[in-house]
């Protein structure tokens, strides 16, 4: 997806520090995506940066697209991460500079790894379902992934499983005896829990992983905290389990991942290491170079947006500026 604003971790001021937190709650806020768009970003706020790896988090919806286009985001590059998409409701058809054009439903996942540059676009198809509903995710790459060639995956088949009152889809990484097939570059986690009674959900913690649950619909109950929908708790490290209650229905996102250590400097739809590292890839961009031509889809690039005045400064996961 496109970030047609300049993120707020290159100028909000440092965060909650190195000592993480024990849990924090983060409702997010609206940002505008394309024309016909409105998503909850989660991820980056001043309180946190980052989930593990997980950079980024939007939620969008549930929005009643039945008269509507629905989502509409032109081509544009990424660099330094992965974009991963998750649909609860709806369509949205994904064609990018590898020349991959692939549909995505609810139950499937999309992975698309950048590596040192790639281009894409995200849009519902003309005849979609009525209703649009989903999270898309960046997840930071490390050296040397991220510099390495861009690739994309579609999984129509995940692990699934029931535990007790509770259904579970596995999105990325390794849980309940279970494991993904989408590639991951750093210990990574991604489940979706849905409650289909009342009885709690005990689940077991790694406690080298720092985790967060997002609330996709209905309501939950986490160490005493009420999560609804649209808002992501961050529930910091050194945890082995995790209780949690939710309404019967309730779709709930768990993240998480060891601690991403590499400093960061994220603007516009560019994750890289130096203020010079982004300049080059919006200059390339601009001028047409290194990300290719997205496959069927003739709409004009997206320009990239004006570089801010100031030098762009590396941040860590809390919000600390580096170097």
């Amino acid at each position: 997806m496109d970030r047609t604003e300049s993120l707020p971790a290159q100028t909000l001021p440092p965060g909650v520090g190195a000592t993480d937190p024990g849990s924090v709650l983060l409702p997010g806020h609206d940002v505008p995506l394309g024309r016909y768009t409105t998503v909850r970003r989660l991820l980056p706020q001043r309180q946190r940066r980052m989930v593990g790896a997980w950079c980024f988090v939007d939620h969008f919806g549930p929005d009643d697209v039945a008269e509507r286009p629905g989502m509409e985001v032109p081509p544009h590059p990424h660099t330094g991460l992965q974009t991963v998409t998750w649909l609860l409701d709806g369509e949205i058809l994904h064609r990018d500079s590898l020349g991959n054009v692939q549909p995505i439903r609810p139950g499937q996942l999309n992975v698309m790894t950048s590596g040192r540059g790639i281009a894409h676009s995200e849009r519902s198809p003309s005849a979609h379902p009525p209703l649009m509903h989903g999270v898309q995710l960046w997840v930071a790459l490390p050296d040397p992934a991220r510099a390495g060639d861009p690739d994309f995956a579609h999984h129509a088949e995940l692990p699934r499983w029931r535990d007790g009152d509770w259904d579970l889809t596995l999105l990325v990484g390794e849980f309940g005896g279970q494991r993904s097939p989408a590639v991951a570059h750093t210990p990574l986690l991604g489940a979706q829990l849905e409650a289909r009674g009342a009885a709690p959900a005990t689940l077991p913690l790694r406690p080298d992983f720092e985790y967060g649950l997002l609330a996709m619909s209905g309501s939950a109950d986490v160490d005493g905290v009420a999560l609804a929908p649209g808002a992501l708790l961050y529930l910091g490290t050194g945890r082995t389990a995790l209780i949690l209650r939710a309404a019967p229905g309730s779709r709930l996102l768990l993240l998480g991942g060891a601690p991403f250590e590499e400093p960061l400097v994220m603007w516009w739809n560019f994750v890289g290491r130096s203020h010079e590292e982004v300049a080059a890839a919006r200059e390339d961009w601009m001028a047409g170079r290194r990300f290719g031509t997205v496959a069927d889809d003739a709409a004009p690039p997206l320009p990239a947006p004006a570089l801010p005045t100031t030098r762009l400064k590396a941040r860590d996961r809390s919000g600390g500026v580096r170097g």
